[in-house]
């Protein structure tokens, strides 16, 4: 398979889950499904480093594994890539500074500052010199765009060497807004809109998280490739109250009849 970031770098259509359970089963079923990629969530869940490598080895190589870690901090981003992930999602992303720093702490030197360890990653060791020499090349840096304050800033943060996505957090910008949970509102759609207006005009992949179909029907309409589609929970309780409301329904005209 073709390797995440070169697809990334490509602009791909890239669809995916939000992943919160912590459950390699559903990992493996959204693997097995065909989806491309599956985004593991570290910022708003209880999950742990241990639990997400159980995701990541659940995939077995079938779909791209992305680690949103908590914060913009070096250790949390070297914690997460040397579980063997193919990239990290850094969130809240504002400056320029910020950017520069998220993307330093993901390569080995001398491009960053990553440090060098023996993990899953470097195969326990058994691979160690071959990983640093091409973790660089193979390891993606997504960064999120999701307060207003980045909004003037966007155009510099996409020319910062070693980015390769930006992620819009439509929930966090319009919070920033005023507007939260409003994700379709004008304004905020504006906003998104002048994100991908940038990402157009520097050639850098952009994407953004879709709670369901229609919204991620809108990115894709503005030039998204890479969707975080809903999360496992909300695919679970989708069709989980569909089937309840389809059987509850007969049930009930059986019940009168």
């Amino acid at each position: 398979m073709t390797a995440f970031r070169t697809r990334l770098r490509n602009r791909e259509s890239l669809i995916g889950p939000l992943l919160t359970l912590g459950s390699p089963e559903v990992a493996e079923v959204f693997a097995l499904l065909g989806y491309d990629w599956l985004w593991i969530d570290l910022e708003h869940t209880s999950l742990s480093l241990e639990r997400a490598q159980m995701l990541i080895q659940a995939t077995a190589g079938r779909a791209g594994t992305v680690i949103r870690v908590p914060w913009n901090d070096p250790v949390h981003i070297k914690h997460a890539l040397d579980l063997g992930c193919d990239g990290v999602i850094v969130p809240q992303v504002k400056t320029v500074g910020e950017a520069v720093k998220a993307i330093a702490a993901s390569k080995y030197p001398p491009a960053g500052v990553r440090s060098v360890g023996i993990a899953r990653a470097q195969q326990y060791g058994l691979t160690l010199q071959d990983c640093v020499l091409k973790a660089n090349d193979r390891v993606s840096v997504i960064l999120q765009i999701e307060h207003v304050d980045a909004l003037p800033n966007v155009s510099d943060i996409l020319q910062v060497p070693g980015l390769d996505a930006i992620l819009v957090g439509p929930y966090d910008l319009s919070a920033s807004m005023g507007m939260p949970g409003q994700i379709s509102h004008p304004d905020v759609s504006a906003a998104i809109d002048t994100i991908a207006a940038a990402c157009k005009k520097h050639n850098v992949a952009w994407g953004a998280f879709a709670p369901n179909v229609e919204s991620a029907k809108a990115h894709i309409a503005r030039g998204a490739t890479l969707i975080a589609l809903g999360t496992d929970t909300i695919h679970l309780w989708t069709a989980a109250r569909s089937a309840l409301a389809e059987l509850k329904q007969i049930t009930r005209r059986d019940a009168t009849s």
